[in-house]
């Protein structure tokens, strides 16, 4: 308990004096994330709405390949990345391996499943009749899109901060195609593995009780928007 007491000591004080290693750690998180869950979701919402909404031959199929991707392991879409990405491989000429590009890679092939299947599920949940109703009216696809978004936005809102959460605290995929280079592809989640090891546990707790504290801003934030759309 003394051990633990200490590290967290030490990991206030580092907070509470803007440690330089502590701050760009958390900016290059937050710039690998939001970047990604950006991407992802762009992608990873409308194709879960054209899933859940447009039958087609192999949709079952569809699915059945998109919630399986929620369970691919990390570390393999880390392989995969750096095979792309290496000097050999199709898109090594881009020069983007243990670079944070590489890591925003990883991420959003991470969080695109999430994206899909998840708001795939929020818009089925919508009642039918809405999107029946917009149509009878003469909306166009895109206007009957949007008014089955709009009746699903707080769960398409839980799909967005999952998507984040995800990202943010992956390290299989941006361990390997990262590389933990300090100052340049170090994150939160590969910055504690690393400093745990080096047995630099209170930097390393203070970089966890970062993390923490980002999920719960995005949360905090979800939950004043959706607060917000109720009044």
């Amino acid at each position: 308990m003394d051990f633990l007491g200490e590290g967290l000591r030490r990991a206030l004080a580092l907070i509470v004096q803007g440690d330089a290693e502590v701050t760009g750690v958390v900016l290059l998180t937050l710039k690998v994330a939001v970047t990604a869950t950006a991407i992802a979701c762009t992608l990873g919402l409308p194709l879960g709405f054209f899933l859940a909404t447009r039958p087609f031959w192999g949709r079952r199929a569809a699915f059945t390949l998109v919630n399986t991707a929620l369970a691919f392991p990390t570390v393999v879409t880390g392989l995969l990345v750096f095979g792309l990405l290496s000097r050999r491989g199709p898109l090594g000429g881009l020069g983007w391996l243990y670079t944070w590009q590489a890591i925003a890679v990883g991420d959003v092939l991470i969080a695109l499943p999430i994206a899909a299947a998840l708001s795939a599920a929020a818009v089925q949940g919508v009642d039918p009749r809405i999107r029946r109703t917009a149509q009878t009216l003469g909306a166009s696809a895109w206007r009957t899109a949007w008014a089955v978004a709009r009746e699903a936005r707080f769960a398409l809102g839980a799909v967005i901060t999952a998507a984040f959460g995800h990202v943010i605290a992956e390290i299989g995929s941006a361990m390997i195609v990262g590389g933990n280079i300090r100052g340049s592809t170090r994150t939160l989640t590969t910055a504690i593995a690393l400093y745990t090891g080096q047995g630099e546990f209170g930097l390393a707790l203070a970089l966890g009780i970062i993390l923490l504290v980002l999920a719960l801003l995005v949360n905090v934030v979800l939950q004043v928007l959706q607060g917000k759309a109720h009044a």
